[in-house]
Formats: C-alpha cells, sequence, structure tokens
C-alpha cells in the first residue's frame, strides 16, 4: 500500500513539476497566466461507510487552476498593440471557431482584417457605414481600402460677421475683379465627384440697410448663370445684428450651389449655409468655414482609444472610425479552456460570455501602444520548483524505504 501511496506523491509532485516549469518557459509570452497545481489527498471507503480509522491512499492532482492577476505593460511603437488594463478578454475568431485572448499583438492581415499573430480575425462592434457610429452587431473589423476614394462636397457651412458699417451698393454693378463693387469676399475649398479641389468664393455686397446679396463663383466662373445674378438676396439682419430667419418670407441664409457636370466630373451641388453670421459694427470676419468633402488619400495610420475604437487615418485628413473591441467576461475564468496560442475556449464551468465595451461593465480599458506581459513572478516560481523537487525526492525515497522492506520480507526464512 505504501508503494501506491508514495508512487501517488511521485507523480503529484511530477505534475507540479511540469507546471512550474510550464511557468518558467512562458516566463516572457505575451498574455501568459500562471498556471497552479492543486492536490487532494484521496481515502478508501466501503460503500456501507466505517467508523474505523484508515491511513490515507495517498494525493491526486484536483485541478490546475490559472492566476487571471494583471500582468505588467510593456510599451511598444506599435498602433496595434493594445493591452487589456482590467478584466476582460478579446474575441477572436478562426474559421468560424470562437477563442479569446488577452495577448494583444494584432495585425493588420492581407485582406484588410484585424487578426492575431496566428491570424484569427479579432471581434469588434461594427460601425454603421452611412452614419459612422458603432452598431451593436459585433463581427470582424476591417480596414478600408488603402486608398480612401474621394468624397464630393454636398454641404458648406460658414459663420462670421459683416461690417454693419458699411454703405449701401448696388448689386447689378457687381464685377468679381472690381473690389470697389463688393464689401468683402471669403474663399473655400470644396471637392468634386473625383476629388479635385474647386475654390467656391463668395461676395457680399450690402444693398440696403441690414440686408445683403451673396455672389457666387466656383473656379473663377459663376455658378448662377450670371455675373450679377446672386446665388442670394435679401439676406437680412435684425437691428440688433442677428441674423433675421423669417424676414423676406424665407430662409435666405441657406442656398444651393449647383454646378453642371463637365470634363468628366459629375454635377456639384453644395447646400451652403451661412445662417450663422452676424452684422455687427466691426471688421468682416470669417470665424468656421466647414464642408463635408475630400481628395482621395492613402491610409497613414491606425489609431486605437482607451475605449478600443478602431480609427485609420488617412494623408487627406479624413479620420474614419473602423469598429470597437469587444471584450469578453466571465462568471468564472478559471473554467476557461486553455487551446495554445494564449488562448481560451469557453466550456460548462466558465459559463457563457458576456462582451461589452471597454470602460463598460467592470471591464478594464484598453492602452495602445503597449502589450501585456506574462504574470509570472520568475523568482516565486523558482521557489516552487525547489520545493516541487523536494517533494519529489522525499516520495522517492519513500519507494526505495517500500522496497527495502519488501526485499527483507522476502529474503526471511
Amino acid at each position: 500500500m505504501a508503494f501506491t501511496t508514495a508512487l501517488s506523491g511521485v507523480n503529484a509532485a511530477q505534475s507540479d513539476l511540469d507546471v512550474i516549469s510550464n511557468n518558467i518557459a512562458n516566463s516572457s509570452t505575451t498574455g501568459f497566466k500562471t498556471g497552479r497545481a492543486e492536490f487532494g489527498d484521496v481515502y478508501a471507503q466501503s460503500l456501507l461507510g466505517t467508523t474505523t480509522p484508515t491511513p490515507g491512499q495517498g494525493v491526486k492532482v484536483t485541478g490546475i487552476t490559472q492566476q487571471f492577476s494583471q500582468g505588467d505593460l510593456e510599451f511598444t511603437d506599435n498602433a496595434l498593440d493594445v493591452a487589456i488594463n482590467g478584466d476582460g478578454f478579446f474575441q477572436v475568431k478562426d474559421a468560424g471557431v470562437v477563442e479569446y485572448t488577452r495577448a494583444g499583438a494584432f495585425k493588420i492581415d492581407k485582406d484588410g482584417f484585424v487578426s492575431t499573430v496566428s491570424g484569427a480575425r479579432v471581434q469588434g462592434y461594427q460601425v454603421d457605414a452611412t452614419t459612422g457610429n458603432v452598431t451593436g452587431t459585433v463581427g470582424d473589423i476591417q480596414t478600408q481600402a488603402a486608398l480612401l476614394a474621394p468624397k464630393a462636397t454636398t454641404t458648406a457651412t460658414l459663420t462670421g460677421n459683416l461690417d454693419a458699417r458699411d454703405g449701401n451698393k448696388t448689386a447689378a454693378n457687381f464685377v468679381a475683379t472690381d473690389a470697389s463693387t463688393y464689401h468683402a469676399t471669403t474663399s473655400m475649398a470644396v471637392f468634386d465627384s473625383q476629388g479635385n479641389s474647386r475654390v467656391l468664393d463668395l461676395y457680399f455686397i450690402k444693398t440696403a440697410d441690414n440686408t445683403f446679396s451673396v455672389m457666387s463663383y466656383l473656379d473663377g466662373a459663376t455658378t448662377t448663370g450670371g455675373a450679377t445674378t446672386p446665388l442670394i438676396t435679401g439676406l437680412t439682419f435684425t437691428t440688433a445684428g442677428a441674423y433675421d430667419q423669417a424676414a423676406g418670407g424665407g430662409d435666405k441664409g441657406l442656398a444651393n450651389i449647383a454646378v453642371g457636370a463637365a470634363n468628366g466630373v459629375a454635377a456639384l451641388a453644395v447646400a451652403l449655409d451661412i445662417t450663422g453670421f452676424t452684422q455687427f459694427g466691426s471688421n468682416f470676419a470669417v470665424s468656421t468655414a466647414t464642408q463635408n468633402g475630400y481628395s482621395a488619400g492613402q491610409l497613414s495610420s491606425i489609431e486605437v482609444s482607451d475605449v478600443g475604437l478602431v480609427s485609420a487615418r488617412y494623408s487627406n485628413g479624413v479620420s474614419s472610425s473602423l469598429g470597437q473591441f469587444a471584450l469578453a467576461d466571465f462568471g468564472n475564468p478559471n473554467g476557461l479552456q486553455p487551446v495554445g496560442s494564449t488562448n481560451w475556449v469557453e466550456t460548462f464551468k466558465s459559463g457563457q460570455p458576456v462582451l461589452n465595451k471597454a470602460g463598460d461593465a467592470n471591464l478594464g480599458l484598453i492602452q495602445g501602444f503597449a502589450l501585456e506581459q506574462s504574470n509570472v513572478a520568475i523568482t516565486q516560481e523558482l521557489v516552487d520548483l525547489i520545493v516541487a523537487q523536494r517533494n519529489f525526492q522525499a516520495n522517492a525515497q519513500v519507494v526505495q524505504a517500500e522496497d527495502a522492506i519488501t526485499q527483507t520480507i522476502i529474503n526471511m526464512r
């Protein structure tokens, strides 16, 4: 009986050594979590039970638990090196198999998907292509093409101030090249269907008290069909200098600029909004000028925010949201089954994953340009290694002693 008891101790010590050696081997593995062998004693008991004290029959390995404490963060120069600072797991998918990981060493694969080093695609909340808002649908995160297609300008908004001290002029006398025929002018860039930058010029003429007309030219040519035909007439302000929306029977601060197709470029239609202008007794000035078009752009960088929002930045200054990392939480992380490559899969013991965004529901935040290192405490592992070795040697000594006793009994005459 002592043979089997001691052998169980040898086997348990060997399992402990296996776990410790695996910890030490992975002390530099990104996202690795320390394992620990758990043991329980073994007793034999009849079905009817007994009150007679019996010696134990050894030890068994009851499980190998993982310690999901936070590993140290190591900073890198790769924007797609990301670490979870707190609870949670990245969800990845490879050939339909869903796995979970803490190793955030991601890259862009040949098809433009954010993926792990082994090729599994990282899962995240998708972005609505129309609004650019993050939706509740989870799927692969994919970058757009390396060359972002141009977008024609469809809206333009300007705010500023027109000088109330200006005297009146006649709009019919307007000449774009003669500054004496208008009071103020400003220019802004707009883009056509091929991404070509076009210059939109606006000329402001005070035609009566608190009233202005606006002329518009695109690349030096009138957009209204007539050199002296205003784009806007009756742009009116109150006596306090604020834009008067009701004056003139309509919202005169809104106008549509339309330029027909030419030279292979589609017609340009821009909804102009200058309702943010005021008329005070100070110099003409433009406060803001915005429009929604842009030229073609090359992908220049990928950025990840602390809530896991992945964005692409292009050479034309446009930033586009690609998706937001979905983080998984489990009721019992120790129930997860390791499958290699610092990945885990859910089991009955772990419970089903609950997906949320970083920072929500007690999940950690995302640290960009960083990787979570192994949480192996190498000094402690070396101490545990010595203890496990001694346990192995002690149980082996018991086997030798039992062998000597058995040999003595066999040799008795």
